[in-house]
């Protein structure tokens, strides 16, 4: 049986790829490990994502007699989850799922609710948890990013707020590198164009990867993922994080470099990173004025991270010739957003994780870490 132990905390503003830890915060791999508070029952559902079989480990402190002892812990699911995901709640908590709760709704049910589950849609807000009253004791994110979650209210309302940190990384590497190779040949517009009855073929030249620089701006599991692929399909590949090892950089052909050095020296970005203070709206006006003219961007981490006005701007002087954005800063963006509706920008809505394979690695063998229940 695996050893309990409690998890580190990490600083959240220490590097453009680190995930987001609050003393509440958690984040877990295939084997998950945390150790019970006194006085509570931790139940770990932790599943192999190369098996598919389940282990259930029940600690037990100061003689508490098992699950069936007390009540079954009562989990609200507000965005779809995989069957699997749910039938494996289902063993031990009494599930509810309920989609596209408006936040009063949420506010409204979640003081009957021991558990939360979400994916991005969701804002947990810190009404959220001042409605639960004291009683939500875990907030999952089925999914990698949990800027969604008030970790600060999570924290003083004593909740734990635990998230999939690999569930959806070859999800959303793939999907980086499908939007930049769609916008480097023009897919999208091509497309809208040919099912319009036009023949277009010269009005959509497009241009190669192979021999272009592209900067990854954080490397962490999905930017690493990307340099990857991006170096099979003979790109130069630069990286930036100050907190990235270089040694684990250059195992793969990538060169850490300054932020200023990245972005100027790029034919292609590939933005990485979490939305935090340091990172908000970290390409702006004064950054775009430092990059090649013509570059291209590509945006599959969160839409804060880019200053939505200036991209535009940058799109029109020419300065960014393309965007690739599958985020944005208020999803869904309006419907008329000039960055939504510019020919230049190719956009998904936030289909990073969304392939089958990661819906069910985050919804199955990833609850392992959802599924942290302490009650």
């Amino acid at each position: 049986m695996a050893s309990l132990r409690t998890p580190t905390v990490q600083n959240p503003s220490l590097s453009p790829s680190s995930k987001t830890r609050l003393p509440c915060a958690t984040s877990s791999s295939n084997n998950l490990r945390f150790s019970p508070a006194p006085h509570r029952r931790l139940i770990i559902v932790s599943s192999s994502a190369s098996s598919n079989k389940s282990t259930v480990l029940v600690a037990e402190k100061f003689g508490e007699a098992g699950i069936a002892a007390s009540r079954k812990p009562t989990v609200l699911v507000a965005e779809k989850l995989g069957e699997a995901g749910v039938e494996l709640l289902r063993k031990f908590t009494n599930v509810v799922c309920e989609y596209n709760l408006s936040p009063e709704e949420l506010c409204a049910k979640i003081s009957l609710c021991d558990a939360l589950i979400v994916r991005s849609g969701t804002k947990v807000t810190r009404e959220v948890f001042e409605a639960s009253g004291g009683r939500l004791k875990v907030v999952g994110r089925a999914g990698v990013g949990i800027d969604n979650v008030d970790l600060a209210a999570a924290t003083e309302f004593g909740c734990l707020v635990v998230n999939a940190p690999t569930a959806n990384t070859v999800a959303a590497a793939e999907h980086g590198i499908a939007l930049l190779a769609a916008m480097a040949r023009n897919v999208a517009q091509a497309d809208a164009s040919v099912k319009a009855g036009k023949w277009q073929r010269n009005k959509y030249v497009g241009v190669s990867l192979v021999g272009k620089t592209l900067a990854v701006m954080g490397f962490g599991k999905v930017g690493s993922e990307v340099a990857r692929r991006a170096k099979g399909l003979g790109m130069h590949v630069v990286a930036h994080d100050p907190y990235a090892a270089a040694d684990r950089a250059r195992a793969i052909g990538v060169d850490l470099v300054s932020f200023d050095e990245a972005i100027s020296s790029a034919d292609f970005i590939s933005l990485h990173m979490p939305l935090t203070p340091a990172t908000s709206k970290i390409l702006n006006d004064e950054t775009f004025a430092k990059m090649k003219k013509g570059v291209r961007i590509v945006n599959v981490a969160r839409g804060g991270v880019i200053d939505e006005e200036a991209l535009v701007r940058a799109l029109d002087s020419g300065i960014v010739a393309q965007a690739a954005l599958d985020v944005f800063t208020e999803e869904p963006p309006p419907k008329d957003s000039k960055l939504v509706q510019h020919e230049k920008v190719t956009v998904t809505p936030h289909l990073g994780a969304s392939t089958v394979e990661a819906q069910v690695d985050s919804d199955d063998s990833k609850l392992d870490l959802t599924m942290l229940l302490s009650f």
